[in-house]
C-alpha cells in the first residue's frame, strides 16, 4: 500500500453557464478523480425534505412546496435583486460549505480533487484552491446552447452572465483553460493531460 498523501491538491473547475462545465467534471470523474460539485448539493438541499428549504420558505415565502424550493419561483424571487441574491446566499454557501468539508474528509486519501463550482470567483473560492482550471467556450456557442436550456429566455440569460465573473476575465485568472467549441474527444485529452500534469506533480 502506497503512503497516504499529507494533503490532497485542490483543483477548482470553473465556466460561466452555458461553458460546458459539467461534460469536463464527468471527464474528471472518468479519470478516477473525486469530484465534489457544489450545484448538485444545492439540489439536495433545496430538494424534498431538503435542509435549507424550511428557511428558504421563510425568507422567500411562496417559493417551495412538496418537492422542494421551486427553482423558477426562486430565481424570479432574487434575479436582479442583489439584496435578495446576497440574503439566498447568506443561507446556502454555509451549507455547501460544511458538505464541501465533509466531502474532502472522505476523499483525503486522493492525491487530486476537484471541487466543481460555478461561482468560484464570485465567492472567493479561488483563494481555497490551489490550482484553478476554467472551462472556456466562444460566446455565440455559449449562447446558443444555454438557450436551448427548457425556460431560458435571453432576458434571464444576460441577467445571470451580469451576475458572473466575465469569461475573459476567468480565462486570465486561471492556471489552465480547456475549451469545449472543440470536438469532444479534443476537450476529453485536455482533461487526462491537465490530470496527468498534476498527479505528476503531486508524485514528486
Amino acid at each position: 500500500m502506497s503512503a497516504p498523501f499529507a494533503r490532497s491538491l485542490i483543483v477548482g473547475l470553473t465556466g460561466s453557464i452555458g461553458m460546458g462545465k459539467s461534460t469536463v467534471a464527468q471527464m474528471f470523474r472518468d479519470e478516477g478523480v473525486p469530484v465534489f460539485d457544489a450545484d448538485a448539493e444545492v439540489h439536495r438541499l433545496q430538494g424534498a425534505g431538503g435542509a435549507l428549504v424550511p428557511a428558504i420558505e421563510r425568507r422567500f415565502p411562496g417559493t417551495t412546496g412538496a418537492a422542494g424550493v421551486d427553482r423558477a419561483r426562486l430565481a424570479a424571487a432574487v434575479l436582479g435583486d442583489d439584496a435578495a441574491m446576497k440574503a439566498l446566499e447568506a443561507i446556502v454557501h454555509p451549507a455547501v460549505g460544511v458538505e464541501r468539508a465533509a466531502f474532502l474528509a472522505a476523499h483525503a486519501d486522493a492525491p487530486l480533487i476537484v471541487f466543481d463550482v460555478p461561482l468560484l470567483f464570485e465567492t472567493g473560492g479561488d483563494a481555497r484552491v490551489d490550482r484553478v482550471v476554467v472551462v472556456s467556450a466562444a460566446p455565440e456557442v455559449q449562447r446558443a446552447r444555454t438557450l436551448a436550456r427548457p425556460g431560458m429566455t435571453a432576458a434571464k440569460l444576460d441577467a445571470i452572465l451580469a451576475r458572473q465573473t466575465p469569461d475573459a476575465e476567468k480565462r486570465a485568472r486561471a492556471d489552465v483553460v480547456i475549451a469545449t467549441d472543440t470536438a469532444l474527444d479534443e476537450t476529453r485529452a485536455a482533461v487526462c493531460r491537465v490530470v496527468a500534469c498534476l498527479r505528476a506533480r503531486e508524485a514528486r
